[in-house]
């Protein structure tokens, strides 16, 4: 287990190298650098989790910022996975929420696998049946 005292939160937009890299290591789906860089401009607010100067994961929030915010890119480097750093994640970005976010806004996000556990910590519910997610993916 690691030293907490060794982390670093720093609240900035991650590179669009540190993006693509964190998000292809932790099994996301990868993104172009042209996706990257014109995604990354749409951030609302980031989250990384630093260990001696290295970046080891990273959470953001996109949205109109006003009436629809959605949770995205939360990844942890495979090596640093279930030591609480997407709890580290996940509790800066609530932060920013309660601090921002309108009363009347809706948060959404996409849990792969066992993220759900996770994210009903902070709250978040499964939506279906009420409403179910549903997703499009742009193939050359």
């Amino acid at each position: 287990m690691m030293n907490p005292e060794h982390l670093q939160i720093l609240t900035a937009t991650p590179s669009v190298e540190i993006y693509r890299h964190l998000r292809a290591a932790a099994g996301l789906s990868p993104k172009t650098p042209e996706a990257a860089e014109r995604g990354l401009r749409g951030t609302l607010f980031a989250v990384q989790i630093c260990l001696h100067n290295a970046v080891i994961g990273m959470g953001r929030v996109i949205g109109d910022g006003g009436c629809f915010y959605q949770v995205v890119d939360i990844a942890v480097l495979p090596a640093h996975q279930g030591q609480g750093i997407g709890k580290m994640i996940m509790r800066e970005i609530i932060q920013y929420l309660h601090a921002e976010a309108p009363v009347s806004a809706y948060v959404s996000l996409i849990a792969d696998g066992k993220a759900q556990d996770l994210y009903a910590q902070f709250g978040f519910q499964l939506t279906a049946p009420r409403s179910v997610g549903m997703a499009i993916k742009i193939q050359p």
